[in-house]
């Protein structure tokens, strides 16, 4: 029961990741980005990516799907699902400055969730993306 329980979380998560992205804010690159969060109370946050054109200052889905946990309460990310794309979404890694973000709300069971370049969803943990990440202790 736990394991359909996960498997439709983590549906929920990845299409409101695919429905957030469609509103993203992406005039300049085309790349469309769209991210759910599910803190440690079980609410889902979402953000997607808004670019700007005074370059770099734009905001990525992560950052702001974690900006918006953090707005609401939230302390700690138990699952992220992150989508991006041009016309079709296709294998999308957070940057490494979101990668650094995760990680400051990560706990060791956090799961993160990437589409593959079929659209399969693929489950890493921040130490697999940002091995040996900067923490302060």
């Amino acid at each position: 029961m736990a394991s359909r329980n996960s498997e439709k979380r983590e549906s929920i998560l990845i299409e409101a990741a695919l429905k957030v992205r469609d509103m993203a804010y992406a005039r300049y690159s085309g790349y469309r980005v769209g991210a759910a969060i599910e803190d440690d109370k079980g609410n889902i946050h979402i953000g997607c990516n808004v670019e700007n054109a005074a370059f770099p200052e734009g905001s990525c889905a992560e950052a702001n799907a974690i900006g918006a946990m953090v707005a609401a309460g939230g302390k700690s990310i138990r699952t992220i699902a992150v989508a991006g794309g041009r016309e079709t979404t296709e294998a999308c890694t957070p940057c490494g400055g979101c990668r650094q973000r995760i990680r400051e709300f990560s706990t060791p069971d956090t799961v993160i969730i990437l589409q593959d370049d079929k659209g399969r969803p693929q489950h890493y943990d921040i130490d697999t993306l940002l091995p040996r990440s900067f923490v302060l202790q």
